[in-house]
């Protein structure tokens, strides 16, 4: 298959480039910059969408950036990269005479609420309530299809929890604090950590290319990115100590998150909501790495 991937130069999409070449498919990245095998945003708005069979938007700008401050300006960056760029591939999609047979977006867990008790599957419904969960419901609407377009092409929504590898994401940040032992539980500990390994997101954006019959709704089909393992921020910090044989004897409390990340943002890390992943499991996709002990060595061991 010819497939297309918006923001494939980033930690998801090396994995994912990686693993569909691997079954023998033909990739072409969307970014900011020309190269080998790379097209950029302005020559699919110039040109439209080369020809495909399955196209994936994996763009936005990185919400944990130590770099930059919370603020307006972020903020509208961390929209525009994600809403202009899905709505770009949208339009993109609908506008060709040969579209793609699946369109998959890949979002995020914020749409639903924190919280100790509840647990969200696929069908859980959701309202916005707050800034994180407002540009999950931007970014959804701006990639869907309208009814025409809909019939031709399979639309999947995967909302990933915290994406664990050795070769970027929040594990990159972490692994020097907890390797000189300084690490430690965020806020309480007890708020709950929905995660998945990499290779596992990877593998059910695949998943979610392989052709299918004609698409039985207009609406997208939506697959919880989480592994099957419900844990805490504490289990995840004692894992991780243990997987690096270091201790994890430093808690960072929540208002010092807080005043350096922003309170908006710092909720990723100091709240969390149990996720489960009923429709993905049900799709018959199997994990690699579906607790936190496999996924740790995994990590650790590169």
């Amino acid at each position: 298959m010819r497939i297309i991937i918006g923001g494939g130069s980033g930690f998801v999409g090396r994995e994912l480039t990686r693993l569909l070449k691997t079954k023998g498919n033909e990739i072409t990245i969307v970014s900011r910059q020309p190269g080998p095998g790379r097209i950029t945003w302005a020559d699919v708005e110039s040109g439209g969408l080369p020809p495909c069979e399955g196209a994936v938007n994996l763009a936005g700008e990185n919400i944990m950036n130590p770099l930059r401050w919370w603020n307006e300006s972020y903020k509208r960056d961390l929209f525009s990269s994600r809403v202009d760029t899905t709505r770009l591939l949208t339009q993109a999609i609908a506008a060709s005479p040969t579209p793609p047979h699946s369109w998959v977006l890949v979002t995020g867990v914020a749409c639903y609420k924190p919280g100790l008790q509840t647990e969200y599957t696929e069908e859980s419904d959701w309202t916005p309530f707050d800034f994180l969960s407002r540009l999950v419901q931007e970014w959804e609407r701006a990639g869907q299809l309208l009814d025409n377009s809909a019939q031709k092409t399979r639309q999947v929504v995967i909302r990933p929890g915290a994406v664990l590898g050795s070769d970027g994401g929040a594990m990159k940040q972490m692994m020097i604090p907890f390797w000189l032992g300084l690490g430690g539980t965020l806020g309480s500990g007890q708020q709950p950590f929905p995660w998945i390994h990499v290779s596992d997101l990877a593998g059910i954006i695949a998943h979610a290319l392989e052709p299918h019959k004609e698409p039985s709704s207009t609406k997208p089909d939506v697959f919880n990115g989480v592994a099957p393992a419900l844990n805490t921020n504490f289990e995840f910090t004692k894992e991780f100590g243990k997987a690096l044989k270091r201790p994890t004897i430093f808690p960072v409390p929540g208002f010092l998150l807080d005043s350096f990340l922003g309170s908006e943002r710092a909720v990723i890390l100091t709240q969390g909501q149990k996720v489960v992943p009923k429709r993905t499991l049900e799709s018959g996709f199997e994990f690699r790495y579906p607790d936190l002990s496999s996924a740790l060595k995994e990590i650790v061991g590169h």
